[in-house]
């Protein structure tokens, strides 16, 4: 089954794909709109031909890339349906902030990651006793190389 790329107005490609879905066309068999994938929704099809039609209604919808001829395989997108780890870019000894939580707005010094619970221990840098805290990976922030 061919997947086709949809050229969307910037930030609206969920506001896209969700029109894609709510129509009820049996040649269109799956939309996906990748957080990652700026300006472009991935869908599964027939053909090019009901693409194309079900876009004419559709607002910041651009059209097909490279006219409906250009195809995608499952493989090559297989990898926008994989959910990457929050923890993934953090590494022991990092300089993070916490974002969520009790100790919101805090700094802390990454001392142990557990990728298969997604989570990260840190010690709060400005606390008196060194206290270690388990937090969620999209808990915490990164900040800049000037402050590791």
């Amino acid at each position: 089954m061919p997947i086709f790329a949809v050229k969307t107005t910037a930030r609206q490609e969920q506001t896209v794909a969700d029109m894609i879905a709510t129509r009820e066309e049996p040649e269109i068999h799956a939309v996906l709109a990748p957080d990652s994938l700026t300006s472009y929704v991935m869908v599964e099809a027939d053909n090019n031909a009901v693409i194309n039609r079900v876009l004419e209604e559709i607002p910041h919808a651009r059209g097909l890339v490279g006219d409906g001829q250009a195809t995608s395989s499952m493989a090559e997108v297989e990898h926008f349906l994989s959910p990457t780890p929050d923890v993934e870019g953090i590494a022991e000894g990092d300089i993070v902030e916490l974002v969520a939580g009790p100790f919101k707005g805090e700094k802390a010094r990454v001392q142990r990651i557990d990728e298969t619970k997604d989570q990260v221990t840190v010690e709060l840098y400005e606390a008196t006793v060194p206290i270690p805290v388990t937090v969620r990976g999209d808990q915490i922030r990164v900040l800049d190389s000037e402050e590791r």
